[in-house]
């Protein structure tokens, strides 16, 4: 098995300042770290909704995949954080919206801060290319 790494950059200007990718392939593994609802202008998605920043990070995580040769089918695992659980429903709705068919694990976190006060929700994703649900 071919175990190259590959890293990802979404653009956001933080990842190059202190060295970090926004997504690692290794093989056919795929793991994307942390990812708010930070939009390219560097403005937050949806300040006061959980599940438009939920809905907003999901697809942008899709779309991560899918430039990495995965797709939403072959997500294994997401964690997601939120500083307030009783975003737990709305974020639920925003992952049930996109993953209900491919059921993947699934682990919620309350934290009692993102990075900016304006962050709901932080998620992190895994897939592997190739992995079919049975």
């Amino acid at each position: 098995m071919d175990l190259t790494r590959i890293n990802y950059s979404s653009g956001a200007p933080l990842e190059e300042k202190t060295g970090y990718s926004r997504m690692v392939k290794v093989g056919p593994f795929i793991y994307i770290g942390g990812t708010t609802a930070v939009q390219p202008d560097g403005t937050v998605f949806s300040e006061e909704s959980a599940y438009e920043q939920a809905k907003y990070i999901f697809e942008k995580l899709v779309k991560l995949l899918e430039k990495a040769g995965s797709k939403k089918e072959e997500v294994i695992r997401i964690k997601g954080y939120t500083t307030d659980m009783k975003y737990g429903a709305e974020i639920a709705r925003a992952y049930s919206e996109i993953f209900f068919e491919v059921k993947p694990l699934f682990t919620m976190i309350g934290t009692p801060m993102l990075n900016r006060p304006t962050q709901l929700v932080e998620i992190e994703m895994d897939a592997a290319i190739g992995c079919k649900v049975e």
